[in-house]
């Protein structure tokens, strides 16, 4: 999933007991007879049932019990500062804000019974919009496959000209919030059904509608990411809301206005529930 200026397995376990036989021999002597024993038919102590492939986990995106759980805890995260055209600054950038995010989300996402691996931060220079008919610049994605965020260091170094030095970091931070969002969807099973939502739809508007639900739901979680950190006031976290949002609508990743106000409701809400895009009104979703 890209933003722009936009479990189960069954853990089976079998426990075998090894019989151990001590063979005593006596000096000059032999091992005595051993009494003969009845075979055990060991196919009696396993259940077919364990021969079975495991049922597929049925996720619903609109009612995921993720919703119910309260927002993360704040953190105490030390942003550093940032020269967005410079791949080492952002290495240091996305390992610091990288491992804040781990400690913000990670308590959330035990709460579900999720113990899963830290999404990896990289950096390049190849533009992947070269060639692209779309509207807006893509500053970084997510690969669900590889679980990997990348940061596409010639698109963010030409906006942060646009930015004010006060806002760098800030303006960062919800980039990365928003695509440690997507890395939430994929953990939780939601980014591949919205999938299966997006690419098995009737026609293109529809198609377009459950993208523009998934990632305005990372745009929420961005929000959440501005207030979770403990690094920005409510004045930074809104100035970073028009920056990024205050631009075009896109057909992607929503309206002007519908991406500000989820940044706000993740940025503002008491539950994950308030993130809950998939189960809006299409006219949230525009």
């Amino acid at each position: 999933m890209v933003w722009t200026a936009a479990i189960m397995s069954a853990l089976v376990s079998i426990t075998a007991a090894a019989a151990a036989v001590v063979l005593l021999v006596a000096q000059g002597g032999q091992a005595p007879d051993s009494p003969e024993r009845t075979p055990v038919d060991l196919s009696s102590r396993y259940s077919p049932e364990l021969a079975e492939p495991p049922t597929a986990v049925e996720i619903d995106v609109s009612a995921h019990p993720v919703y119910d759980l309260a927002m993360p805890e704040p953190v105490d995260c030390p942003i550093p500062e940032l020269d967005a055209s410079s791949d080492s600054s952002w290495e240091a950038f996305s390992a610091e804000l990288g491992g804040c995010l781990n400690d913000l989300w990670r308590p959330r996402l035990e709460e579900l019974g999720l113990r899963v691996a830290d999404p990896e931060f990289k950096t390049t220079r190849e533009n992947p919009d070269e060639g692209s008919t779309e509207e807006g610049m893509t500053l970084a994605y997510y690969d669900s496959e590889v679980r990997e965020i990348t940061i596409v260091i010639p698109n963010v170094s030409a906006l942060s000209e646009e930015f004010p030095d006060r806002d760098q970091e800030g303006v960062w931070s919800a980039l990365i919030g928003h695509e440690y969002g997507h890395h939430v969807q994929e953990v939780t099973g939601v980014l591949e059904e919205s999938y299966e939502m997006e690419y098995g739809a009737s026609s293109q508007s529809q198609s377009l509608q459950a993208l523009r639900r998934t990632e305005l739901q990372a745009e929420c979680m961005g929000g959440v990411a501005m207030r979770g950190l403990g690094a920005f006031d409510d004045a930074a976290i809104e100035r970073v809301n028009e920056l990024l949002n205050g631009g075009d609508d896109l057909p992607t990743h929503g309206t002007s206005q519908n991406r500000r106000t989820w940044y706000d409701q993740g940025a503002d809400g008491e539950t994950l529930e308030a993130c809950n895009t998939y189960a809006a009104p299409a006219g949230k979703v525009r």
